[in-house]
């Protein structure tokens, strides 16, 4: 009977972490999604609200490009700033679709790898590609330190120069 009861117990631990695993690796890319036009969307909305372009280049095939999904949405500091400064949209990279053209007007920012961040002004100006290795943590995820900075750095404020005239 304990064996029975150890038996139930290990399945039901391992049934839990492949459910837990396989919400972490739901997909959040679309590879069959028209980049150039969710970029063009991105770029009207953030012109009409005052805002940047925050992009998030990766695939489904990428575990950090999911972690750092996941991270983006749960950290709530991390998630108001973007909600509040950007238009935040996912491109995809990956071997159904490789979205090379939008790749290209965004100046290649896969040379860094994947994740990578591409942040564009109201107009669709690149303003920075951002390396995501350094928005890590050093323990398998994302610093919110890091990333807060990022993110301020960035804004329409931090790069208006009125702020710097005085």
């Amino acid at each position: 009977m304990k064996n029975l009861i150890l038996i139930v117990a290990a399945l039901a631990l391992s049934t839990t972490s492949l459910m837990a695993q396989a919400v972490e690796n739901k997909p959040i890319y679309n590879p069959q999604a028209n980049a150039e036009a969710d970029l063009n969307a991105a770029i009207k909305s953030a012109a009409k609200m005052n805002k940047h372009v925050l992009i998030q280049v990766g695939g489904n095939w990428c575990p950090w490009c999911l972690k750092m999904h996941k991270f983006i949405n749960s950290d709530v500091k991390v998630d108001s700033m973007v909600k509040a400064d950007y238009i935040w949209i996912k491109i995809n990279y990956s071997k159904e679709n490789k979205n090379l053209p939008v790749l290209a007007r965004l100046e290649y920012p896969q040379r860094f790898g994947f994740p990578v961040l591409v942040v564009l002004d109201k107009n669709g100006k690149r303003l920075h590609t951002q390396d995501t290795g350094f928005l890590e943590d050093g323990k398998g995820g994302y610093s919110e330190e890091k990333f807060v900075i990022f993110l301020k750095d960035w804004t329409v404020k931090a790069l208006d120069p009125s702020n710097y005239m005085k």
